[in-house]
């Protein structure tokens, strides 16, 4: 009898992103909670302004998990990057392209490489209130942003 391993959580490389050399993202220590992102392509962030950075990747995980991102405390401190929504939130029914909206509070652009690690994911359970029924009978339907205003 063949076992078929069922993936629970983890990452996958976007199609338009499979010939592009991207790295899936990994924790660089054993007790690193973070998942390390890096940049898919070579960025500009434009000084005092929003820059979608890609990834070319996609999350995958358990219906009660969510992925956070967080920019990587030494880009924040040495660059004065943030991630512009303060924290991403990837839900488990997204389905599509992991990106990052990186603000430049500095004085100077900042260039961005590709390669260049950027941002880390964690993955975390979350908990509902009694009763709950957000999403009943809903479906995601879009991208980046797909929930509403």
């Amino acid at each position: 009898m063949t076992h078929t391993l069922k993936k629970h959580r983890g990452f996958e490389i976007l199609d338009d992103y499979k010939d592009k050399n991207i790295s899936l993202p990994v924790r660089k220590t054993a007790q690193s909670a973070g998942y390390d992102f890096e940049a898919a392509a070579d960025v500009v962030l434009t000084k005092q302004k929003v820059v979608l950075v890609p990834t070319g990747l996609k999350a995958f995980m358990l219906p009660d998990e969510v992925l956070m991102i967080y920019i990587r405390s030494s880009i924040a401190f040495k660059h004065q990057i943030i991630l512009a929504n303060g924290v991403g939130v990837i839900d488990a029914d997204y389905n599509g392209h992991i990106m990052f909206p990186i603000l430049n509070l500095g004085e100077e652009d900042f260039y961005i490489k590709k390669g260049m690690r950027v941002a880390q994911g964690v993955f975390q359970k979350y908990l509902t209130i009694d009763g709950d029924i957000a999403g009943v009978g809903n479906n995601r339907n879009g991208g980046f942003g797909s929930t509403g205003e």
